[in-house]
């Protein structure tokens, strides 16, 4: 049988991961055995971010549509309840936005849901 050497491999894989690893501070910016487990828990964070920040963007938009709703005399839950009732379908996303840069248009949507409600 042919002699394997695996060298260049794993050297590869040493220059991979301390490249993931530049800017960490000291030794595990420098040293493989440092680098590896730190550059493995940084990707498993950046994961879990990912998924964070999905969560944090709709409870922003909530609070902000929740402000302006109650400036207008409805809760948040009686708007979207309205919302659903009323047949319009816009996300969270875009109320938050027309409650910041469109209060006439965003009061509109609330006077169209509090008249399904009734």
């Amino acid at each position: 049988m042919a002699r394997v050497k695996r060298g260049v491999n794993a050297r590869k894989r040493h220059r991979k991961v301390l490249k993931q690893a530049k800017g960490f501070y000291g030794k595990k910016s420098k040293v493989f055995r440092a680098a590896n487990p730190a550059v493995m828990r940084s990707l498993r964070s950046a994961y879990i971010g990912r998924k964070h920040r999905k969560r944090e963007f709709r409870k922003l938009w909530i609070t902000r549509i929740n402000a302006a709703a109650r400036a207008n005399n409805i809760s948040y839950s009686r708007l979207m309840d309205g919302l659903r009732k009323a047949d319009i379908r816009i996300n969270r996303k875009m109320l938050s936005e027309m409650a910041i840069h469109d209060p006439a248009g965003f009061s509109q949507i609330v006077d169209r849901a509090k008249s399904a409600l009734n």
